[in-house]
């Protein structure tokens, strides 16, 4: 699935959003590794993260040629300073209609209107590869990232109290948010 688009950042500096390439292996892994350093808010530590440039190539080159599954980098003045993807929760026919969506940016870079663009970006492919719904899931403290998921029409639909173990915090609580895709339920696309 192929995705590009440029914005102007709220600093007014130009952001591409595009599909990472085989030849990101190297720049997607650093920004992985570094984003994963300056928040306690994502799912792995860095001296977990067991990925090498080359696995970073084949997976950029596997998801931009993927019908239901993309990587989307946003790169200013050359650098990706964030990352952000979706998913399929499954591919059996119960499973097929709801996409899963991470994404992280360089912690210099929050602030500036990345996380919508690179959340819109998502948004558009989850349409076009025919997904009903997107999820996520937060950590409840994280109230600027949910914020922005709420503006854009997702809503909470669950918590769980132990879902999330940080080794700085200890157990923290994860807020599941869910956006519809269909017509009728696209409260964000329709006041933009």
């Amino acid at each position: 699935m192929i995705y590009n688009k440029t914005v102007i950042l709220k600093d007014a500096r130009m952001c591409i959003i595009r599909n990472g390439t085989e030849m990101d292996g190297e720049g997607t892994l650093n920004n992985f590794i570094l984003t994963h350093e300056e928040t306690d808010n994502l799912i792995q530590y860095p001296d977990e993260i067991k990925y090498t440039v080359e696995d970073e190539a084949k997976l950029m080159k596997a998801k931009k040629e993927s019908p239901d599954m993309v990587e989307l980098l946003a790169v200013v003045e050359g650098k990706i300073v964030g990352i952000a993807g979706i998913d399929p929760i499954g591919r059996a026919y119960k499973l097929k209609h709801r996409a899963n969506l991470g994404i992280s940016i360089e912690k210099a870079y929050w602030g500036l209107g990345i996380g919508r663009a690179l959340m819109e970006g998502c948004i558009e492919c989850a349409k076009k590869a025919g997904y009903k719904q997107v999820e996520l899931d937060v950590r409840a403290d994280n109230t600027n990232a949910i914020a922005l998921y709420e503006s854009m029409g997702f809503v909470e639909y669950g918590r769980n109290p132990l879902g999330f173990n940080s080794r700085i915090t200890g157990m923290e609580e994860l807020v599941y948010m869910r956006l519809e895709l269909e017509e009728k339920n696209d409260r964000y696309f329709e006041t933009r």
